[in-house]
């Protein structure tokens, strides 16, 4: 398991600074915010909602600015108007990205992004190219200390799963959407923790990327999910857990 979800996980087992908090919760209140608007705010109506506040409460986020959100998105309170666009693209080695944004200016936003695909080697691509690469899944990256194949196989395919992969040191876990709640609660009730859980889009393929490559292409998709608009970015690369493990070591 090489891809862009490792990343993140290696990324992630660093200590966040304040600054990078502060970037996080903005983030997570666009997120709200449209999804409610979407949606409605009640979580027990509004999957997509409620697996964005338990993002919320991992990330340590004050209930307050989780409830004024969700009512900005209702319209309870005023607030700024979100769109989502997507950016199809391509990375080093021909990798493809989806680049998906909450912002309240498409123009400046979409320059902006332009730049530093221009400015980190990336370029876009023309609308469908890149999409029909991904379908969304739910996603479970789970520590093979934590359970035994055969073990955790049973009670992901019996909770709704589809699929069920592993390496040398994890296990990977794949859903439909609707079936995210149901595979996650499964799994917790076992006291097993994954170390990541979400929905996000699943590439269908992957490219091997190695060397220097493989720095620049992390490099700028850091660079593009450091970006305040920016919400999620998906890639279909496939580096050795080995250059990545020494690449987050870097950062």
């Amino acid at each position: 398991m090489s891809g862009h979800s490792k990343w993140k996980t290696n990324k992630g087992k660093k200590s966040i600074a304040d600054a990078k908090k502060g970037a996080t919760y903005t983030k997570i209140i666009k997120e709200l915010t449209v999804i409610a608007r979407e949606g409605g705010g009640n979580p027990d109506t509004n999957p997509r909602l409620r697996a964005v506040m338990q993002k919320a409460k991992e990330a340590n986020m004050p209930s307050d600015n989780v409830k004024m959100a969700i009512k900005r998105g209702t319209g309870e309170l005023p607030g700024v108007v979100y769109e989502t666009c997507v950016y199809e693209a391509y990375g080093q080695g021909g990798v493809a990205m989806m680049i998906e944004v909450l912002t309240d200016n498409k123009n400046r936003t979409s320059a902006e992004i332009r730049n530093i695909m221009s400015k980190k080697g990336g370029s876009f691509a023309g609308a469908g190219s890149v999409s029909w690469m991904f379908t969304m899944k739910g996603y479970f990256l789970i520590e093979k200390s934590q359970a035994k194949e055969d073990e955790l196989m049973n009670i992901v395919l019996e909770a709704g799963a589809e699929d069920m992969k592993s390496d040398d040191k994890n296990y990977e876990v794949f859903c439909s959407p609707q079936n995210f709640e149901k595979v996650k609660q499964a799994i917790e009730a076992k006291g097993i923790k994954p170390q990541d859980a979400e929905v996000t889009m699943v590439p269908s393929s992957t490219i091997k990327i190695v060397g220097n490559e493989a720095k620049q292409l992390l490099s700028l998709i850091d660079t593009l999910e450091e970006h305040d608009d920016v919400q999620h970015v998906y890639a279909n690369f496939d580096i050795p857990d080995e250059i990545m493990d020494a690449l987050a070591e870097e950062n």
